[in-house]
This record gives C-alpha cells, sequence and structure tokens, in this order.
C-alpha cells in the first residue's frame, strides 16, 4: 500500500493562490508531499485569485516559483504529477454571487475539502459568506487561517466568530508555523521522553530561561502592515508565546489535540500580567536606527521607503515574563525579538542552578552551572553544556567546560529537514489540530500582550534606538543585568 491511500482524497483550495506566502511556502510544501507520495492520488490543488489566468498560466506561474524555491530542485516525474493536479479559479472574494462560479468548479465527487485562507485577515469573514452562500460548507470540510489573526482581543474575537458562524472548531486550523519546525516539535520528546529533563524541569533546577529570535532584515517592504503591527503582535503574541507554552506547560495525557492545547493553555492564563504598574521594569522596547549589517550600511527604520518619521512602532522587544504556578513560581522567561540584528538566529537557553557545594575549587573557583540550548535557526539542534575532566594523569583533577552538541544536519546528514509548511499541510490533510492554535490560546495571548500594549501606549514614551546590526536597545542588558544574568549571545 503506498503512504498516499492512506490519505483521504481531497480538495485543496488556496485563497490567495498568487501571493507571496503560496509562493514561497504553500506549493513549495504540497510539492515536497507530492515528492514524499503523501498525497492521495484523487486529490486536487485549486488556485483561487481576483486576476483572470487560465489554467496553462496558473500551471507556469507554480513551476516557475518551484524552480526558484524549492532548494534540491525538481524531478520532473514528481512535477508532471503536482501540475496535474492543478485547476484555476478567478474569484472576487468579496463578491458573494460569484461563489458559484466556484461551486461549479468543485462540483461532483465526496472529496474532503481544505480551504486556505492565505488572504488578510480582514476578508475572513467575506470569504466564509461567500462559501456558505454557495453551499460550500460540510462538516467535514476543513479552513485554515493564516496569522496575524487580529490585531487585538476584541479584533480577533470578529474575526473568529466571522470564520466560526460556519465553521465549528474541530474544523479550523489556525496556523503558526514556529509549531510545525522539527526543532520545537522536539520540545515535546525533549522534555516528556528523557528523565533527565523531565524530573529536573522546573524551579527547584532551573535558574531562568532565554527565548531569543533575531531577525537580520527589516520590513522588507511591508511598512503598511508592519508599522500597524510592531514586534509585539507580529512576534510575541504569537510566535514567542507559542514556544514559551510549550516549554512551560505541564506533561500532557496523550499528544491528542485536546490535551496538547489544554496544557498550553493553562501555561498562557498562568502569566503574570504586565500593566502601567510594572511596564517599565518588565519590558523594553527598541526601532533600530542607521546602523551596519554585514559592513554594509542599511537605513534606520524611519529612514525606510515610505516610512512615516514620526512612528513609534517598535521593532524590538525584550521581556522578562514570570508564571505563576508551582513549576515556575521564582525562574523567569526572559524573551527577545527584533528586526536588523547581527544575524537571523532563533534559540531557547535553559539555564541550570549552579551547584550549592564545589569540591573542585583548586580547578574551577566559580563552577558553571549547566546549559541546555535548543537550536531553532539557522543550525537546528540541541546542545548540552556540562563539566568534564580534562584527560590525564596528573595528581590534581583538572576539569573544563565542554558541550554535548547534537546538530541535526550532522546527525541526521542523510534526511532532509521538513519547512514547517510541509508538516502542517499535512497534518491538516490528516485532521489532527494538535500542533495548531485553539481559539482560547489566541484570547488568553491577545488578553496578556494588549495589557502590555496599552501600558505603552499610556506611557506615551518613545522606544529606545539601537543601531541596525546590534542586539539591541542598551536598556535590554539592563533589564537582564537586574537580575544578575545576562543574554547568551
Amino acid at each position: 500500500m503506498k503512504n498516499s491511500d492512506l490519505q483521504s482524497a481531497s480538495e485543496i483550495v488556496l485563497f490567495g493562490a498568487l501571493g507571496d506566502l503560496s509562493r514561497r511556502k504553500l506549493l513549495p510544501a504540497l510539492y515536497q508531499l507530492e515528492q514524499a507520495n503523501l498525497l492521495n492520488a484523487k486529490s486536487r490543488i485549486l488556485g483561487v485569485a481576483r486576476q483572470e489566468h487560465t489554467v496553462e498560466e496558473f500551471t507556469a506561474f507554480v513551476v516557475e516559483n518551484l524552480t526558484e524555491f524549492v532548494k534540491e530542485g525538481l524531478d520532473k516525474d514528481v512535477l508532471a504529477r503536482f501540475t496535474a493536479r492543478l485547476v484555476y479559479q478567478v474569484l472576487d472574494f468579496k463578491d458573494t454571487a460569484s461563489y458559484t462560479h466556484l461551486a461549479q468548479t468543485l462540483k461532483g465527487g465526496h472529496k474532503t475539502r481544505i480551504y486556505y485562507f492565505s488572504t488578510p485577515p480582514s476578508i475572513y469573514g467575506d470569504i466564509t459568506d461567500g462559501l456558505h452562500a454557495a453551499k460550500l460548507i460540510t462538516d467535514a470540510d476543513r479552513v485554515v487561517m493564516e496569522k496575524p489573526i487580529g490585531n487585538c482581543l476584541a479584533s480577533s474575537k470578529v474575526i473568529n466568530d466571522q470564520v466560526s458562524r460556519y465553521f465549528k472548531e474541530n474544523q479550523i486550523y489556525r496556523i503558526d508555523h514556529y509549531l510545525g519546525k522539527e526543532t520545537v516539535l522536539n520540545l515535546l520528546v525533549l522534555r516528556f521522553a528523557n528523565s533527565l529533563f523531565t524530573n529536573n524541569w522546573d524551579r527547584n533546577s532551573i535558574d531562568h530561561v532565554q527565548i531569543t529570535v533575531a531577525e537580520s532584515v527589516g520590513i522588507e517592504g511591508r511598512w503598511g502592515f508592519y508599522d500597524d503591527a510592531g514586534q509585539m503582535r507580529d512576534m510575541i503574541q504569537n510566535h514567542l508565546l507559542q514556544i514559551l507554552s510549550l516549554l512551560a506547560m505541564e506533561p500532557p495525557a496523550d499528544l491528542s489535540a485536546d490535551s496538547v492545547r489544554a496544557e498550553k493553555l493553562k501555561a498562557v492564563k498562568a502569566l503574570v500580567p504586565i500593566n502601567r504598574m510594572n511596564v517599565k521594569e518588565k519590558t523594553v522596547r527598541g526601532q533600530y536606527a542607521d546602523g551596519y549589517l554585514n559592513g554594509l550600511p542599511v537605513p534606520g527604520y524611519l529612514n525606510e521607503e515610505g516610512a512615516n518619521q514620526k512612528s513609534n512602532t517598535e521593532t524590538f522587544v525584550a521581556i522578562k515574563a514570570e508564571i505563576d504556578n508551582w513549576r515556575w513560581a521564582g525562574v523567569p522567561f526572559y524573551l527577545r525579538t527584533g528586526k536588523r540584528m547581527p544575524a537571523k538566529h532563533s534559540e531557547i537557553v535553559i539555564q541550570f542552578k549552579k551547584q550549592a557545594h564545589n569540591i573542585f575549587k583548586d580547578s574551577h573557583v566559580d563552577l558553571p552551572a549547566n546549559k541546555l540550548t535548543i537550536r531553532l535557526q539557522p543550525d537546528e539542534g540541541v546542545e548540552l553544556q556540562m563539566m568534564n575532566k580534562i584527560p590525564g594523569i596528573a595528581s590534581q583533577m583538572h576539569i573544563q567546560e565542554n558541550k554535548l552538541d547534537l546538530s541535526f544536519s550532522e546527525t541526521y546528514e542523510n534526511q532532509r529537514v521538513v519547512d514547517a509548511y510541509e508538516r502542517l499541510m499535512l497534518e491538516v490533510v490528516n485532521g489532527n489540530q494538535s500542533l495548531f492554535v485553539s481559539r482560547d490560546e489566541v484570547e488568553a495571548a491577545w488578553t496578556w500582550a494588549d495589557s502590555i500594549i496599552e501600558a505603552w501606549q499610556e506611557s506615551n514614551e518613545a522606544p529606545k534606538a539601537y543601531p541596525a546590526g546590534t542586539w539591541g536597545p542598551v536598556a535590554s542588558l539592563s533589564l537582564i543585568a537586574r537580575d544578575d544574568r545576562q543574554w547568551v549571545e
């Protein structure tokens, strides 16, 4: 039996099929599933967009972008199978009557329909209204919603309400691509399949946690979107809080969607609120100024093309987050993310507590604590810093710090690291919601983030400048230094 026989036949409908996300991520991800023989032979891929195109023109567009974005190159036979699945439908997303044309294209058969909304969230409601009017929604169908789901709690509720009118919660897949990354998925294995960590994953053993998601790019022409969002809404509220919830959650009963999501939700709800009373000591906002990256000058945020030179939008955020429960009381989680930083670099650092007593003072006066580093990108892997004896016959024992390094690329050199969207698209096809975000999680994250954003707005304090190509404002160093700690660089 082929792998593809295990998957039900689907109509995968990509709204916004000509857009950037579709070109760079969704179409390459579907091609890779084809390559792995993970799509049912009867499944189709239907591109939907406003522009008039023939199927031949859409196919040429797909091939052009696969050629550019599939790093391993294209296999002629796989490409032929993949392009044979392609269909194209022109559609005015806001014109309910035009969905009758889509219904005609989808007519016949009993395939599960997967509607992927690769469009601005502001038109999710229009699309669901159109699908409903054309009788294109059944209990077997699924919808995938891209972030951002709103820009605050109230707006996220509006968007979720619009989609929930016609789709039940078990049909809705809210995507956060960080949850599809191999190293993020490995957090579950690391924590719950290794007694070494399972039994030492709490306030008794861990001193603090650092989560860093650094980007070297600027706003990449997305001024209109980004200036309304900022780094808090664009990164903290979703990506970093999802990572935090996986690190901090209690062991789930099993790997089912309900069990995993319930424990993640508890972790987010246990976050200590940050408001106008403590925002200055718990957070730092920054905005990149003119600087240098890789030896070349780059403009500051206010000097980017199309910039509003009076903008107070943050491009950097550092937060000292705390979780009020028995496992994590007293253990700070330091979150840091920014644009125009020295490198694209994402990692988690678990800093364990120092040994209470040092019997190796002759070799190491100050015995360093163990440190677990989980590299999310670019070099995915896990690294454990520990002490070892230096080989030798000397009477005095000499010890030094060493690293046990599990690099995914070296350990699994014959296996390709799967892209997050490949994993997530397959899970949608399989009907598994474990790696997707529940509505309750979205709303709990917005509740916490909104309180911080409102406190910033009340203070009316401008973000602190930092030169492009650096690790953020000096104040972010003070944030962690006040606790006699420092960022891991």
